[in-house]
């Protein structure tokens, strides 16, 4: 069996050979720096003050382009090393999920908590220690949502999820294109405004609808410009005044059209993102070869009708880097008298969203979607015993060996589930496993949906959707109970079942937060609803009396989890079992707690 982490660490020893060698070369290109100017500097000083020889002209010219070179090379080096620590921290983090301590990286998806959500919360989806925090890579906007989306409301179809699994599987089986790909990726970073950005990009409204006026306020710089030229050089002295009052009616005509200028550039000005990042991304994912048809799809979203991304990205740069001469007040104001510079960036802009914006939206969501299928690769990198579920339609769930994925490898209980167009009353007692299990259920038909990996050697499910009713905690603001609370989800839970014939669910110690009587009957009303209603679906419980159902409901199988004891300790196994529990432990657990 190969040790996935050996695998890391095995890329990791390899960059850091490579970030060493380059870190050497680094400093003694900037020392080679250091020399080469002073010996740039002091050969122009012999020049000036002792010789003025063509040898020492030559020497300067030969110093000077050897500089150039010198620090272009050292750049590059400063790249090389940045990407070798890039690469590093890719593939400790890897370690870290492998080793457990996932639980300390600081991205829990809290934007994406949705407390009203069907199961989100309460499968540890998104929020600390969810799974989010385990498998998340991503680095964009585009991408995070894209990636929680798919968590937390995939509605792909049986087709569309195996070409799903044929991309995960593909990108899975390359860790050197995936750490290179999220390293760019994460040049990028997260910006919230990125959304507005596209917004603003893909909006074709023209800045300037008079193309006859656009012409004359792109030509009359120019044809000042080269005015002046002539009068300076043929010294036509009597038409400096006219000059002068060219150069103020241009400069008025800057001043009048700022607001608008300003309006449409200023998404350009505030690019929420570096754009030689992008085009990185873009650049690998053109000269990638993909087998799998949604990875080719992606490639193709992004080169569209021979229009291709990568350049739309270069030229939006461009542009960019025009408009950034904002920075530079003392600048922006004389490139503005001499060009009207603030009316060209607007035409250069127009005439960028009226070739790109079209296409533009899709290019930054198929980048966000490539982004998620990595995450779901990263699960079969980390996590032992996966395989790419059947969706099927044999209306419920069947699994061997499930385990829950963000336990680790080394310490995960795995368990069968036979679920097809039944309801499952798990009992057993205190720590017994029975949360756990439900959980798991759970998360790998999360996985199963979005065309991940599961943590399973085989799996078949119908295309379900699934409701919990888990984490139940009473709301003093709305003074709502834990009882009610409850109710209410219950509520939701039955309304799920009688719109939609494909939901599971998933109740865990149903109507805790009342006596046991109203507990008992409440929970037996509740079943027996959800059986009409042909819903499948597990429920955990203490009430040992609750499984006491499948005599009456022929639907209603019972299950449980149990404990053992050894020299006075407890010891659990983790393994369900068929029937109803037949152990309790409340007392011996006072007993070790010292209450009794």
């Amino acid at each position: 069996m190969i040790n996935l982490k050996d695998l890391f660490e095995a890329v990791i020893c390899k960059q850091k050979s490579i970030m060493e060698k380059n870190s050497r070369r680094f400093n003694l290109i900037g020392y080679l720096k250091l020399f080469l100017f002073i010996m740039f500097v002091a050969t122009i000083y012999v020049m000036f003050t002792r010789w003025d020889d063509i040898i020492f002209k030559i020497t300067i010219a030969i110093l000077f382009l050897i500089q150039i070179a010198a620090w272009i090379y050292h750049a590059r080096l400063g790249e090389r090393i940045a990407y070798s620590a890039g690469i590093i921290e890719i593939n400790c983090r890897h370690i870290a999920r492998l080793t457990g301590h996932w639980t300390e990286f600081a991205d829990i998806g809290e934007e994406f908590i949705e407390h009203e959500h069907p199961y989100g919360c309460d499968l540890d989806i998104v929020g600390k220690k969810s799974l989010f925090q385990f498998i998340n890579t991503t680095h964009t906007w585009h991408g995070r949502h894209a990636f929680a989306g798919d968590l937390l409301h995939p509605e792909y179809s049986k087709e569309k999820i195996k070409q799903r699994q044929e991309a995960v599987a593909e990108l899975a089986k390359d860790n050197d294109f995936t750490s290179e790909l999220e390293y760019h990726f994460s040049k990028i970073g997260n910006d919230p405004a990125a959304h507005l950005l596209v917004e603003e990009l893909k909006d074709e409204s023209p800045f300037m609808k008079k193309q006859l006026l656009r012409t004359l306020l792109t030509y009359i710089p120019l044809f000042i410009i080269f005015f002046t030229g002539l009068t300076v050089i043929f010294r036509w002295n009597q038409l400096y005044l006219l000059l002068v009052i060219l150069f103020t009616a241009q400069a008025l005509l800057w001043l009048i059209g700022l607001p608008a200028t300003y309006r449409y550039i200023q998404s350009v000005n505030r690019l929420p993102f570096k754009l030689n990042a992008y085009d990185k991304v873009l650049e690998l994912v053109d000269k990638t070869k993909f087998t799998a048809y949604e990875l080719q799809q992606i490639q193709s979203n992004l080169t569209t009708s021979n229009i291709s991304a990568s350049q739309a990205i270069k030229e939006l740069a461009k542009i960019a880097d025009r408009v950034s001469v904002r920075n530079n007040p003392i600048i922006y104001f004389i490139v503005n008298m001499l060009l009207l510079w603030d009316y060209e960036c607007a035409f250069m802009f127009e005439d960028w969203k009226a070739k790109y914006a079209p296409y533009c939206e899709k290019w930054f969501l198929s980048l966000g979607e490539l982004e998620s299928l990595l995450c779901f690769a990263t699960m079969k990198k980390v996590c032992k015993h996966t395989c790419f579920p059947k969706i099927s339609d044999i209306g419920g769930v069947e699994a061997k060996e499930m385990g829950h994925p963000m336990i680790p490898n080394d310490i995960r209980v795995t368990n069968q589930i036979r679920l097809n167009n039944n309801i499952l009353i798990i009992s057993g007692s205190n720590m017994s496993g029975k949360t756990t299990y439900l959980r798991t259920v759970g998360i790998n038909i999360v996985l199963a949906r979005a065309g991940g990996v599961v943590c399973a050697k085989e799996m078949e499910l119908s295309n379900l959707h699934i409701i919990t009713s888990m984490r139940i905690a009473d709301d003093l603001n709305e003074g709502i109970s834990t009882f009610y609370a409850e109710l209410k989800r219950i509520k939701r839970i039955l309304d799920a079942a009688e719109h939609n014939h494909s939901t599971l669910f998933l109740i865990d110690e149903i109507f805790r937060g009342t006596n046991s009587v109203d507990r008992l009957n409440g929970a037996k009303t509740v079943i027996t609803k959800l059986n009409q209603l042909r819903a499948i679906g597990m429920v955990t419980t203490h009430d040992l009396e609750l499984c006491d159902l499948v005599e009456v409901i022929t639907r209603v199988k019972n299950y449980n989890f149990t404990e053992y004891y050894d020299n006075k300790k407890i010891y659990f196994d983790y393994k369900i079992r068929p029937g109803k529990s037949k152990t309790t432990n409340a007392k011996y657990l006072m007993e070790i707690i010292g209450i009794i």
